[in-house]
């Protein structure tokens, strides 16, 4: 039809949701950035190789908290790579210096996220590697959103509602990745896990101090909200005072895969049975009552 935005010519679905039929419990499982599916057409467009592509990505994140499916957990993923879009943003966090030409008036160019080059349409991977030689038409940036961002925040948004329906409310596990060590301190390790609750603003404190209660009870170092309090997915979705709660849990990839050679190492197999251990205890160390819910926690927490 004349005047439609073209969509990108791929045939990697916007999403997969596994346990779309588990509803007994309010909590829900969303791995965004664990995509390794690159497009043909991307990889051409790209000056980089998929290997160096591929580090941008949270890998495997996806398949650690896998087993949970099979316990009655659903969980969201995306099949496409990080690189190629960035499901953690605004829809329109978009960046003057990748996108030619007039930005839509509803653009965000100036969060900080877009200054760094990592906008909705990544610039940059890494140490602001550049992703490609030149600016990217508007319209496949668009193209991009409407084809893969939009269906998968409806789905998401749709998943969260309906549990927030059936319970009163809804736990939304965002799960994540980070590199062993990071700048601004690479000589300093990182914790196992990073917790992220927006510094209080995303979920009910009870439930985030009984997550990393659990976390440190099963041996995991903790960290909450340093380096990484939460992204646009734990900020957009997380609204405690409606029964809507956001968690985002960072996972330290020396713990289970070679960060040199991008995979699995001996440790994966314990990690996962670890890491799903604290979320199957964090679902049968509560009733989920919207109306108990910080009470019921913080009291778990002291004990």
């Amino acid at each position: 039809m004349a005047g439609q935005i073209p969509l990108d010519p791929v045939s990697v679905p916007a999403f997969l949701l596994e346990g779309e039929e588990n509803r007994h419990t309010p909590l829900f499982l969303n791995s965004p950035h664990s995509g390794d599916a690159f497009p043909p057409h991307f990889l051409a467009r790209s000056q980089l190789s998929r290997a160096a592509l591929r580090r941008a990505s949270d890998l495997y994140v996806d398949s650690l908290f896998r087993p949970l499916v099979a316990e009655g957990l659903p969980m969201l993923s995306s099949p496409l790579p990080r690189s190629y879009l960035d499901l953690n943003r605004e829809p329109l966090e978009l960046d003057p210096r990748l996108i030619a030409g007039p930005l839509p008036v509803d653009a965000n160019t100036r969060s900080l996220r877009v200054a760094g080059g990592l906008g909705t349409i990544p610039r940059v991977i890494g140490d602001q590697i550049e992703i490609y030689a030149g600016k990217l038409p508007l319209e496949e940036a668009l193209s991009r959103i409407a084809a893969h961002y939009v269906p998968y925040h409806l789905r998401l948004h749709r998943e969260l509602a309906q549990r927030h329906r059936d319970h009163g409310m809804v736990l939304l596990l965002d799960l994540h990745s980070m590199p062993s060590q990071t700048l601004p301190r690479p000589h300093r390790s990182m914790p196992d896990l990073v917790i992220g609750d927006r510094f209080g603003s995303s979920a009910a404190s009870g439930l985030v101090e009984h997550l990393e209660h659990l976390a440190r009870c099963a041996g995991f170092r903790v960290e909450r909200n340093q380096p990484y309090a939460g992204g646009y997915i734990t900020e957009h979705y997380g609204r405690p005072t409606l029964g809507w709660h956001a968690i985002q849990i960072e996972v330290n990839r020396a713990l289970y895969m070679d960060e040199a050679h991008l995979e699995p190492h001996d440790g994966f197999q314990g990690l996962s049975a670890a890491l799903c251990g604290i979320v199957m205890q964090l679902v049968a160390d509560q009733a989920f009552d919207s109306r108990k819910t910080a009470l019921h926690f913080s009291q778990k927490a002291a004990e």
